[in-house]
């Protein structure tokens, strides 16, 4: 019996995962980064982000993401319109690759079988695993230490539209909110460092990515029924 109803399982597993869409694409645009250093503009991409993804679509209206990203962020505080940090003169580079699980909701149908040109707005959040340079700042001279690792937590919001039976093309932007405050070298754990700290350490740094998608759909017709 055991035997049976574990192949029933199989087959309903393999029978669901048949009866859906999937799309594989690239993303490209740009990376900014929020912080103790440089502007404080949400929205500034500077520095070149690009990016590999995969979404398999549940229903019209939500589907399953999972992308690997990387960009360089960089900040000079002589770009900033703060007197403080102008006068101040810190800036930093810092190199970012994560790998991201999350859900991604239509606001309306997104059916990707049917012929028409169709567009949604969409939200997608998640976790978020990243990788970045450990860093502090002397004397106004970025000092590296080793690589280290952090989880985010992605908000993202974007439209997209379909080009072609296949292709879907998407722009978004994307926050990602990081349990680290160290991405610009203002807050090194070490204890030796205590004395190179600076700005605000009660708040985590964030960063941004704003670019474009375009993937490619494949798969056979779902059978969107009621789960």
């Amino acid at each position: 019996m055991k035997k049976i109803l574990s192949v029933l399982v199989v087959f309903f597993l393999c029978t669901k995962a048949q009866a859906q869409i999937h799309e594989i694409g690239v993303f490209l645009g740009g990376g900014n980064y929020i912080g103790d250093v440089g502007k404080t503009t949400y929205i500034a991409p500077n520095e070149l982000a690009f990016g590999v993804l995969y979404k398999w679509n549940r229903s019209p209206r939500h589907a399953w993401r999972i992308s690997y990203m990387q960009s360089t962020i960089s900040a000079d505080d002589l770009d900033s319109e703060e007197p403080g940090r102008s006068l101040r003169g810190y800036n930093f580079e810092n190199s970012i690759k994560e790998l991201s699980l999350g859900l991604e909701f239509n606001f309306f149908d997104f059916n990707l079988h049917t012929l028409a040109q169709k567009f949604t707005p969409y939200v997608s959040s998640g976790v978020n695993f990243f990788t970045y340079e450990n860093m502090y700042i002397e004397l106004g001279e970025t000092k590296k230490i080793n690589r280290k690792s952090s989880i985010a937590i992605p908000m993202i919001l974007g439209i997209k539209t379909n080009i072609s039976r296949s292709l879907v093309l998407g722009a978004e932007v994307g926050a990602r909110y990081t349990f680290s405050d160290n991405l610009d070298g203002s807050n090194p754990k070490e204890e030796n460092l205590n004395a190179f700290r600076f700005g605000n350490l009660n708040n985590n740094d964030w960063y941004v990515f704003s670019g474009i998608t375009l993937t490619y759909t494949f798969g056979e017709k779902p059978c969107y029924c009621p789960q």
